[in-house]
C-alpha cells in the first residue's frame, strides 16, 4: 500500500489494509452491509469480536419479529427466501416431519412466488445463511477482533483514517459502517450518543421516560391474580428487600433516566428426547434468587410456557413471558458503556439467572406440578451452539447506546404524526420496549416498568438522516444498528430485519459517498433513492394501516377535528384499539381510576369566530362512565360543563354526541376538556369537532 496516498481530503500513512468500506460488527445488519458493498465492486471487510456472524438472527431469534412483511425488501428479503430454501431440502428436517410442522412462518406462492420466504427458523440454519452469504461473495471477515476503544480510531479532518484493534491489526478504509449492537465504533469516534430513555420534554414524546402506571403485554403484575409483597417477610419492609426488586424510587412519570430495556437469552430449547440435553444445576445457583418467582406462582400464575415458540425439528424460540421470567430486569444498566470485561461479567450473570431460571423450575418444591413436570422434559438441544455447550453466543441486547445523529427518529414518525425526510427503509412494528425496572410501588407491592407496546398505526419511513452522525462529528461513518433515534422509537426500529435493511441501505449510501468523493452528510438523496429502489428496497408503503374508521374518513369530516392523537394529557390515560369501531388509530380510556387525575384538553383551530356546534366522540359499552365531565370554553374564557353518559351510542355519525352551540368571538380559544372527576365507570375520549353553524 502506498504511503501517503491522498483519500477524502486526509492523508493516509501506512497501515495494514485498506479498504473502501469497513464493516464493524458481524451482526445481520453488518453482513447484509458487506454483501452489498460487494454488490456495488467496493474493496470490504468485516471485522469484530463476533465468533458467529449474524448476531441475534442465529442466536436464537427464530421467531422473527416481522410485523407487516411487505415493507421488507431487498437482500432483508433474500435472506428470508435463503431460509425457506434451506427448510425446501428435506435434510435439513432432521427431528421433525416437513408435513408435522407445515407451513408456519413461510409466503404463499401466490404473493412470494419463486422468491418464498421462512420467518421461522432454527439459530443453526440462520448461520448456515450468513455463511453462504461469505462465500457467495468471497467476504472477506475477521473475527473475534476488539475494537481499541482507547485508541483504535484515527480521524483526521472529521473523518475517520482507521480503527486498530486490541490485536495490534489496523483496517483504513473510505468509509466506515458501525453495524454492532453497541455502537462503540460510534462512541470511540466521539460521535454523540444518548443511553437510556430520554423525558417527555426533550422530543415531545408521549411514551418515552419513566412510565409508572402505564401495563401492557401481561409482563407485570397486573396479571397476577393477587398483589406480591416484595419483602422478605412478607409485609413487613424491615426485613429487607427480595432479589431481583429495586428499592430505589422508580422517578416520576415521563422523567428520563438511564436505565435500558431488559436483556435475555433468547433460548432455543426442545423437547425431543433424541436431541435433548436435561438442564442442569449452572455455577453460582442460587435458589434465593427465585424467592419472587415462588410468590407469583402463589398468587396464581400459571402461564409459564407463553412465549415457547415453536421453531422447526420440535424447538423452540423461548422469548420473556409474565411478571418474573427469562428478562434479567435491572442487571444491564451499565452495560452500554462498560468495557469488555465488565460486559463479559454482564453477560455471565445473565446466563447464571436465566439457566438458574431453567433449574429452579425442575427442582424447586414451590414450583406447581403441572408446571414442573412439563419443564423437566425440554432441555437444549445437541446439535444448537456446538461451541459453546449448546447455549446461545448472543444475548439480547435489545438496546444500548443510540447515536443523537443528523436526524432523530422519533414516535410522532413512526405514528405518521411528523412525516418522515428521505426514506431509506421501512418498519412497522410495535413500538415495543420491555421492563426497565422492578420496584415497589407505594402500597408496599411489587411492579414491573417499562413494558411498551404502542401501535405505529401501520408501516413507517426511516430517515436517511438517522443513520448518519453530525456533519462536523465525523463525515464518513454510517450506523444501521445504532441508529439516531429515542428510546421509544427504537423499541420498533430495532428489529432484525429493519437491521438488514438499513444495513444493505448504509452499504449502498457509502457507495455514492466513495464515488463522488463526499461525505455521506452531502448524498443526493433522489441519486440514493433510484439505487435502493432499483436494489428492491421498500422506502413507502400506501397500503392499508389495519385502522378502523366509523362510516367516515376521519379526514373527510366537516368542521374542525381533533383526534386524540393530538390532544395535552394528563395522568395515566392508556390507549387502546379494542372496541369494535373507532375514529383515527385508536382511543383514551382512563382505566377506570374515577380519581380526577386523567384529564384532557382538545384545542380547536378555528377558521374564524362564529357560532359553532361543539361535538364530543366515544366508543360506547355497558362499562363506561355515566357522568363523565366535558368543559367547553367558549367566548370570553366562559365554560359550560356538560355530562356525557357514555353507556349511550353516539347520535351522530355513529360517533359523536353533540354538546350544545356555543359562540367563540376569539377562534383560537376553542378548547374541550375532559375529566374523569367523580366519574361511575370507564371514561372513552376519542375525538372533538367544532361544526361552523
Amino acid at each position: 500500500m502506498a504511503v501517503g496516498l491522498f483519500v477524502f481530503g486526509f492523508s493516509l500513512h501506512a497501515a495494514e489494509k485498506e479498504y473502501d468500506v469497513v464493516v464493524y460488527g458481524g451482526t445481520s445488519a453488518g453482513v447484509i452491509a458487506a454483501v452489498q458493498a460487494k454488490k456495488e465492486g467496493k474493496t470490504v471487510v468485516v471485522v469484530g469480536s463476533d465468533k458467529h456472524l449474524g448476531g441475534l438472527s442465529s442466536g436464537g431469534l427464530g421467531w422473527t419479529d416481522t410485523g407487516n412483511k411487505t415493507v421488507i425488501g431487498g437482500l432483508a428479503r433474500d435472506f428470508y427466501h435463503r431460509i425457506w430454501k434451506e427448510y425446501n431440502k428435506d435434510e435439513t428436517w432432521e427431528f421433525q416431519d416437513r408435513s408435522e410442522y407445515g407451513g408456519k412462518g413461510q409466503g404463499t406462492a401466490a404473493i412470494d412466488g419463486e422468491n418464498r420466504t421462512m420467518w421461522i427458523f432454527e439459530p443453526s440454519v440462520a448461520e448456515k445463511v450468513f455463511e453462504d452469504y461469505v462465500k457467495d461473495f468471497d467476504l472477506e471477515v475477521l473475527r473475534d477482533e476488539w475494537l481499541d476503544r482507547k485508541d483504535g480510531v484515527k480521524m483526521e479532518n472529521g473523518k475517520i483514517v482507521s480503527i486498530t484493534m486490541l490485536s495490534g491489526k489496523t483496517f483504513v478504509g473510505k468509509i466506515f459502517i458501525d453495524a454492532t449492537y453497541e455502537g462503540d465504533l460510534v462512541a470511540t469516534a466521539g460521535v454523540d450518543y444518548h443511553v437510556g430513555r430520554e423525558g417527555k420534554e426533550v422530543y415531545g414524546e408521549e411514551w418515552n421516560g419513566v412510565q409508572t402506571s402505564v401495563l401492557h403485554h401481561r409482563h407485570h403484575f397486573g396479571a397476577v391474580k393477587e398483589p406480591v409483597s416484595p419483602y422478605v417477610v412478607p409485609g413487613d419492609p424491615k426485613s429487607g428487600v427480595l432479589p431481583r426488586i429495586s428499592a430505589e424510587d422508580p422517578g416520576e412519570r415521563h422523567s428520563g433516566d438511564n436505565r435500558v430495556q431488559a436483556y435475555c437469552f433468547r433460548m432455543c430449547l426442545t423437547n425431543h428426547p433424541e436431541n435433548r440435553i436435561p438442564f442442569s444445576e449452572p455455577k453460582g445457583y442460587d435458589a434465593s434468587q427465585y424467592e419472587l418467582m415462588g410468590r407469583i406462582y402463589e398468587a396464581g400464575w400459571r402461564d409459564t410456557f407463553g412465549k415457547f415458540d415453536v421453531i422447526p425439528n420440535h424447538k423452540t424460540d423461548t422469548n420473556n413471558h409474565g411478571p418474573m421470567s427469562t428478562d434479567n430486569i435491572g442487571f444491564n444498566y451499565d452495560y452500554p458503556d462498560a468495557s469488555y470485561e465488565r460486559r463479559k461479567e454482564i453477560i455471565a450473570e445473565h446466563e447464571t439467572y436465566q439457566k438458574g431460571w431453567l433449574w429452579w423450575h425442575c427442582t424447586d418444591p414451590r414450583v406447581p406440578n403441572e408446571i414442573q413436570e412439563k419443564m423437566k422434559t425440554w432441555g437444549l438441544p445437541k446439535d444448537e451452539f456446538v461451541d459453546n455447550e449448546n447455549w446461545s453466543h448472543q444475548l439480547y441486547i435489545r438496546e444500548a447506546r443510540r447515536m443523537v445523529g443528523d436526524f432523530v427518529m422519533t414516535e410522532h414518525e413512526l405514528r405518521k404524526m411528523k412525516p418522515t425526510p428521505d426514506s431509506v427503509g421501512m418498519g412497522s412494528y410495535t413500538i415495543d420496549s420491555h421492563n426497565v425496572q422492578r420496584y415497589i410501588k407505594p402500597d408496599g407491592f411489587v411492579q414491573n416498568e417499562g413494558d411498551i407496546g404502542v401501535s405505529t398505526r401501520g408501516p413507517y419511513e426511516i430517515a436517511y438522516g438517522s443513520l448518519v452522525p453530525k456533519k462536523e462529528q465525523c463525515q464518513n461513518l454510517i450506523v444501521p444498528v445504532c441508529v439516531s433515534s429515542s428510546h421509544i422509537a427504537f423499541g420498533s426500529i430495532r428489529m432484525e430485519p429493519v437491521f438488514m435493511i438499513l444495513g444493505q441501505s448504509a452499504a449502498t449510501a457509502a457507495s455514492i459517498a466513495i464515488d463522488e468523493g463526499i461525505p455521506v452528510q452531502d448524498i443526493d438523496y433522489k441519486k440514493l433513492k433510484a439505487r435502493l429502489l432499483k436494489d428492491g428496497q421498500i422506502l413507502e408503503y400506501d397500503g392499508p394501516a389495519n385502522e378502523k374508521r366509523v362510516g367516515v374518513d376521519l379526514k373527510s369530516l366537516k368542521g374542525v377535528v381533533v383526534d386524540d392523537d393530538f390532544a395535552n394529557f394528563k395522568g395515566p390515560w392508556k390507549p387502546s384499539s379494542s372496541a369494535k369501531s373507532y375514529l383515527g388509530f385508536g382511543y383514551r380510556h382512563d382505566d377506570n381510576l374515577a380519581d380526577g387525575k386523567c384529564i384532557a384538553t382538545f384545542q380547536g383551530q378555528l377558521p374564524k369566530a362564529g357560532k359553532y356546534e361543539v361535538r364530543f366522540a366515544y366508543t360506547p359499552n355497558s362499562n363506561r362512565a355515566t357522568n363523565v365531565p366535558v368543559t367547553v370554553i367558549h367566548g370570553d374564557g366562559e365554560s359550560t360543563v356538560v355530562t356525557v353518559n357514555e353507556k349511550n351510542e353516539p347520535t351522530i355519525d355513529g360517533a359523536f354526541v353533540s354538546l350544545g352551540e356555543f359562540q367563540f368571538d376569539d377562534p383560537k380559544a376553542a378548547t374541550v376538556t375532559i375529566s374523569n372527576e367523580g366519574t361511575d365507570g370507564y371514561v372513552v375520549i376519542d375525538a372533538v369537532q367544532w361544526l361552523k353553524k
